[in-house]
């Protein structure tokens, strides 16, 4: 099937019409498309509500599948890429968190290029562009000598049983070891990604003994008062064992044909660790997609978060904090983003996109389609309209505002802008 790129702003007639009739794998079947218009700094911007990407379509690989907060699914930017780019183009995240866009591009053979200012975001997504074989893992893993004495940095025997925590700090140290001697390889990567993913969890399937979800970290207090509550002590964990089982299940839909289209990206593929608003590592109109979604004011903390991950990777949590844009006022927010928007007008390609997902913030009183849109428009990109993608369609009027959810209404809505040649 040929693959179209959008070179209009006719998202009705173009986007929803002719992709429906060319594509329809890209949509969900027998949803008629809502059109309405919105006025927004002082145009009639047009916003398309239909199930565009949903999980009844084709499922997400699973190599995906590494914990990350604030995350959406592989499908959103799966449509975007498959609608605006073709093979050899080049995909850009600047807020690349666990590599969702960079991952999905590098399987249908886009060129990616990730940033984040968090380190965490290339050492969770890179080794996914070089997977080993299991059986390379496993030797690896059977190299590693577990240290029998260990000084205490940190207590963390609140997470973790006396044994467990001997393997952790032994696989940390050395994987430390190897990249301070320049002999980090695929297999100790991909090792460092699997490890650092199964730290803390709410399962049989991490390290820790039962925390909150694997990609927030509680405070080692908090995590007291969880054992408290549920009369727990931390059981031993075959950490080696763990990460050959994550390893398994990333892979269990992983095709050879994947695999090639990974590789295939991966030498050309740029991760960068920096501010959003300046990066001249990447040469100007040189991206044909970016597809992101932003750090959203103050409603997540990522370093607070990520601090045990962190500490695995030897990474100082509060230099990250101090570098993340983690604005709380709507102005301050504003003024970060708008640099953003200059920057991704500088490598944006002629007739390139961008699809930035905006959220509801606190409560609905936030509408930030309504703040990003100006932005866009100043750095000088044309505002093609917004998608609103609902997982369960109800009335139109329930898409507005945070009490979507609460009337079984699951949106993600993206505005999508286009540079003009």
């Amino acid at each position: 099937m040929q693959e179209a790129i959008l070179e209009t702003t006719d998202l009705k007639g173009h986007l929803i019409d002719f992709v429906y009739r060319e594509n329809e794998d890209l949509f969900a079947a027998g949803q008629e498309t809502t059109v309405e218009n919105l006025n927004i700094a002082d145009r009639q911007i047009p916003a398309f509500i239909n199930e565009f990407w949903t999980s009844r379509q084709r499922q997400s690989s699973s190599i995906h599948e590494i914990s990350y907060r604030a995350c959406f699914k592989a499908q959103l930017p799966r449509f975007f890429i498959r609608l605006l780019t073709k093979e050899g183009d080049t995909v850009y995240d600047p807020f690349s968190g666990r590599g969702t866009t960079v991952i999905e591009a590098a399987l249908l053979r886009r060129n990616v290029v990730g940033n984040d200012v968090n380190p965490l975001s290339k050492i969770l997504t890179s080794p996914r562009l070089s997977i080993p074989e299991i059986t390379d893992i496993e030797e690896r893993l059977r190299s590693i000598r577990t240290i029998v004495t260990h000084d205490d940095e940190i207590d963390l025997n609140m997470f973790y049983h006396p044994s467990t925590l001997k393997e952790i700090l032994s696989i940390r140290e050395y994987l430390h070891q190897r990249r301070r001697n320049g002999q980090e390889d695929q297999a100790d990567q991909w090792i460092r990604m699997v490890a650092t993913n199964r730290l803390t969890g709410h399962s049989k399937g991490f390290f820790s003994v039962y925390s909150l979800p694997p990609n927030q970290a509680v405070t080692a207090e908090k995590q007291r008062k969880i054992n408290e509550l549920r009369k727990q002590e931390p059981d031993f964990r075959d950490t080696r064992s763990l990460i050959l089982r994550k390893t398994r299940s990333l892979l269990s839909t992983v095709t050879r044909q994947d695999i090639e289209n990974l590789v295939t990206v991966r030498d050309r593929a740029v991760f960068l660790t920096k501010d959003a608003r300046d990066t001249k590592q990447i040469p100007p109109e040189t991206i044909r997609l970016t597809v992101t979604s932003p750090p959203f004011l103050d409603i997540v903390q990522y370093a607070a978060d990520n601090w045990l991950r962190c500490w695995f990777n030897h990474i100082d949590a509060s230099e990250i904090e101090k570098t993340m844009t983690m604005s709380k006022r709507v102005e301050d927010w504003n003024s970060v983003m708008q640099s953003v928007f200059h920057e991704l007008y500088r490598i944006t390609t002629k007739n390139g996109s961008v699809a930035f997902e905006v959220g509801e913030v606190r409560g609905g009183k936030i509408r930030l389609e309504e703040q990003v849109i100006p932005l866009g428009l100043k750095a000088g990109f044309d505002c093609v309209g917004v998608m609103i993608n609902t997982q369960k369609f109800t009335k139109t009027a329930n898409i507005w505002g945070i009490s979507n959810n609460k009337k079984g209404t699951n949106t993600n809505r993206i505005v999508v802008f286009k540079k003009h040649g």
